[in-house]
């Protein structure tokens, strides 16, 4: 499968670059993150609270897949990526890449989904007749992992349909055009893919079937061993902006920020936030997440994944890859 090798070569340069690196002093740090991903610590950004707290200049790259920030991180062009999905992440550790969540950026079952397209006239009704039909996925996404479990609840065997790797902005367009049938996504390419179609099944109805959709902070082991305090201090920082945005005290004020910072529009940033969940340091360190939850959720992932041959082993456990200790001192 043309995926598998992609990520295979992927990981196999980008690990060599790592253990090329040296350990040195920490002068400045690299972010990656989404465009049309509104999240409070965009107002963090702007108004350079990273920066002063952490005392140093923090860059902001961003990329429009969580496997390029894998690789980015991998290669040592990115220290944190903020908001990686975790089926990239789970993708890139189960090839052997060092990484570790260290933060759970937002759980968002609404935010990322699968359109098909109004001329088809499929909805979850007759499903089977998207056999045969070409389909643009992100593939080793969030909505990659969506998708796949979407297709096995409906009965829909994968090898009839023609998949297409695009992200998810091409994949709107794409479905506008009719090149495609359907598009999976999320964020602001999931909202445009909207105008052209309909979703298969709400959030509310994925998660009856047990499909989680959340972004996680992640990083490379190496490190969070050298500079524990300053991912834990990058944490309580964004944490602070998640509180701020969740007791609702100047939202109106963070939203006009966080659109603008994230290249939307206001109301188009609005709809899409408010399908966001931001959850807090304390729920983070319950059985849901770092408790054994996310573990438990990261290792049925990958399965899914062996299962439909996009990775070629699945990890006997992610345990190793959960660390919860830069949150706990994220004060």
């Amino acid at each position: 499968m043309m995926f598998r090798k992609t990520v295979t070569a992927m990981i196999s340069a980008a690990t060599l670059a790592m253990s090329a690196q040296a350990a040195s002093a920490l002068d400045e740090l690299t972010v990656a993150y989404f465009l049309e991903w509104p999240m409070p610590a965009l107002a963090s950004k702007v108004d350079g609270t990273y920066d002063k707290e952490l005392g140093m200049t923090v860059k902001w790259r961003s990329f429009e897949t969580g496997t390029a920030m894998s690789a980015a991180m991998a290669s040592g062009d990115v220290q944190i990526s903020l908001s990686q999905g975790l089926p990239p992440f789970v993708v890139a550790v189960s090839s052997g890449l060092p990484l570790e969540v260290v933060d759970v950026a937002v759980s968002y079952s609404d935010n990322d989904n699968c359109v098909v397209g109004d001329a088809l006239g499929v909805d979850k009704t007759n499903t089977g007749e998207l056999a045969g039909k070409r389909v643009a996925v992100p593939l080793g996404t969030a909505a990659h992992y969506g998708f796949l479990r979407q297709m096995n609840h409906f009965g829909v065997d994968i090898s009839t349909l023609n998949v297409v790797d695009m992200p998810p902005p091409d994949g709107a367009v794409a479905l506008a055009q009719g090149a495609i049938d359907f598009a999976c996504g999320y964020g602001g390419g999931l909202t445009r893919m909207k105008e052209s179609g309909k979703v298969l099944l709400t959030g509310a109805e994925k998660e009856e079937l047990g499909i989680l959709v959340f972004d996680v902070t992640s990083t490379t082991k190496e490190f969070a061993a050298e500079h524990p305090e300053v991912l834990s201090k990058f944490l309580a920082i964004t944490a602070a902006a998640n509180d701020r945005w969740n007791s609702g005290i100047g939202r109106e004020n963070m939203l006009e920020i966080i659109a603008k910072e994230s290249g939307m529009d206001l109301d188009a940033a609005k709809a899409s936030i408010a399908t966001m969940k931001f959850p807090s340091r304390e729920e983070q360190l319950t059985g849901k997440w770092f408790g054994g939850g996310m573990q438990t959720f990261m290792k049925g992932v990958a399965d899914v994944f062996k299962e439909a041959g996009s990775i070629d082993e699945s990890l006997d456990s992610y345990v190793a890859n959960a660390n919860p200790v830069p949150l706990i001192g994220a004060k």
